[in-house]
């Protein structure tokens, strides 16, 4: 007779470990934000260095789904109203920051760690100890923050004299910008960066890039998740700074690759591409990625161009001072009413006439015909002599509509 083998107990630390509040998690840390990004995995606790979170950085913790997010400095110093805590509250991340600089040498990457009430232990130490940032605590620190816009504005403007400065002949004259084998004039275009909303935003205009047929441009990661959802991009632009390319895959599909360079760049830089197999056009600039990619389509004489995960709201601005506001700005003033953003789109525009639609109407008008000519006396002959050969052209035309249908 055999009989089914005990069940162990787990040691008394173990029970002990896993039986203690807070929340559990295995630490990843480094103090280069986008760095760190590309090595987190669902469940990590996320350990950053990061001043001012802004929105789009946050928004790749909350895509990364890490458990909880530990800042060694400020979430909000009050310079700015920066969109980023918010970002992170919203999607149900515990947030602590003000943990301070030591929390890098008291924490190993890779080490299990818990974080209760602020409090971070390894094993059963407290090794470090920062501030709950809750949905209060981003109000009252944003309101703060927004009495201190008039310095900040006056830097923007110095900066975006600057700006225009050395890229005149670039945002003027369009001078400098690469051509592309892609033919954009007269068509509409999409441009995918992988920002806030990105993804419900592609799922809104998917009848859009059916039925219009427009060039995608995926800029940066945004290509990959242009890739994700089902469309290869035509063109894809991205900065050779970047530790991290779209993947080869995308890059060997696009018809074009665009790499952005700064102005003098040696040619070695693009040798990432190269060593793939992928031959990039230079594009020299001090602009964003997502402002590169924009004047690249207004440059082309795009009809239109429909911004995936890019607004341009006042505290949008502001939060990308920290990766080119000046270069926002004015590629925005550039490219004028032709940029839409993606989340419009879906109320200005509700599809083409497909046959199916005049087939549906069409069959209607004819039961409403027939309707109003039955109740004469005439009518009543027609229908009588009739009634067999319109119930077969009848019952054939439903089949002919049910085949249209599924198409």
């Amino acid at each position: 007779m055999k009989f089914p083998a005990p069940r162990l107990s787990p040691p008394r630390s173990r029970q002990r470990r896993s039986a203690l509040p807070g929340i559990h998690g295995v630490a990843r840390l480094d103090r280069h934000t986008s760095h760190l990004i590309t090595r987190l995995h669902a469940g990590d606790i996320a350990i950053v260095d990061h001043l001012d979170l802004d929105r789009s950085t946050a928004q790749a913790l909350v895509d990364a789904d890490v458990a909880a997010v530990l800042n060694a400095a400020p979430m909000i110093s009050g310079r700015f109203p920066n969109l980023g805590p918010d970002v992170l509250v919203q999607a149900g991340i515990p947030v602590y920051d003000t943990f301070g600089g030591e929390i890098f040498t008291r924490v190993r990457d890779g080490s299990r760690v818990r974080v209760e009430d602020g409090d971070v232990f390894h094993g059963e130490d407290c090794v470090a100890r920062g501030r709950l940032v809750d949905a209060e605590v981003v109000r009252s620190e944003m309101e703060s923050a927004r009495t201190g816009l008039r310095a900040q504005l006056e830097s923007f403007t110095h900066n975006s004299t600057e700006f225009l400065r050395r890229e005149q002949d670039l945002l003027l004259h369009g001078r400098g910008v690469p051509r592309t084998v892609t033919d954009l004039t007269d068509r509409p275009v999409v441009v995918v960066v992988r920002g806030h909303d990105w993804a419900t935003e592609l799922a809104g205009i998917k009848p859009f890039i059916r039925e219009q047929d427009p060039v995608l441009i995926g800029v940066d990661d945004g290509a990959d998740a242009l890739r994700a959802a089902g469309h290869t991009p035509d063109i894809v632009v991205a900065n050779v700074a970047d530790e991290e390319l779209p993947s080869l895959e995308v890059l060997k599909k696009a018809r074009d690759v665009v790499a952005l360079v700064e102005r003098g760049a040696a040619h070695s830089v693009t040798e990432r591409f190269e060593r793939s197999g992928v031959k990039p056009l230079r594009f020299e600039t001090g602009a964003t990625t997502e402002d590169a990619a924009l004047i690249l389509a207004d440059a082309g004489g795009a009809s239109l161009i429909v911004g995936v995960g890019m607004h341009a709201t006042l505290d949008e601005f502001l939060d990308r001072r920290r990766t080119g506001l000046p270069s926002t700005f004015l590629t925005r003033l550039k490219v004028g009413p032709r940029l839409v953003d993606a989340a419009a789109v879906p109320l200005l525009y509700d599809g083409q006439v497909r046959p199916r639609h005049l087939l549906a109407l069409t069959i209607a008008g004819l039961v409403a015909l027939a309707a109003a000519i039955g109740v004469t006396p005439v009518g009543q002959e027609w229908a009588d002599a009739a009634t067999p050969v319109v119930m077969d052209a009848f019952t054939d035309l439903i089949e002919r509509a049910q085949g249209l249908i599924q198409q």
